[in-house]
């Protein structure tokens, strides 16, 4: 599953335009008494297809200090661009959202994850197009439209080889 995961990510960093960002979102989950880092195998797959980190927020999905049973309570918002074309305006940013906002389900992104994730596309880069090749409840699409960005919904079956 990890090698999936990694090759999955690295698929969708390889199709982002020059220009664009590749933004993901990740929760770390226990499985079989294990953590499983998915940020990590996210960062893993983006740098493989030539990605560099652009930025790292940490979305806290629960009050800091609430005890769970193999979920974390927080989720990593991680932005990727092309060394070559890496976002040019600075900013300040937060590096630790407090509250994830408003979520339609359990496992979906908040809304202020998604705002966040938006601003930076509209501060950062000239992209006013949001494509979300796994998209489950919609969530940072609507928030794109509502930030004045175009957001495609493009599911997609990844089936790797090897």
């Amino acid at each position: 599953m990890k090698r999936w995961f990694e090759d999955a990510a690295a698929l969708v960093a390889s199709r982002v335009p020059a220009d664009g960002v590749a933004v993901f979102f990740q929760s770390d989950i226990k499985h079989g008494g294990a953590w499983i880092d998915k940020g990590a195998m996210v960062s893993r797959g983006a740098e493989r297809a030539g990605m560099r980190l652009a930025f790292h927020t940490i979305v806290c999905r629960s009050p800091p200090g609430t005890p769970t049973f193999g979920r974390a309570t927080y989720s990593h918002l991680l932005g990727y661009a092309w060394p070559d074309k890496p976002p040019g305006r600075a900013r300040a940013a937060a590096h630790v959202i407090p509250d994830a906002g408003f979520t339609p389900g359990r496992k979906a992104m908040g809304v202020h994850a998604c705002v966040e994730a938006c601003q930076f596309v509209l501060a950062e880069t000239d992209t006013r197009t949001v494509v979300d090749p796994f998209c489950g409840w919609g969530t940072v699409l609507a928030v794109a439209n509502a930030l004045g960005l175009a957001a495609i919904f493009a599911y997609c079956v990844v089936h790797l080889v090897r």
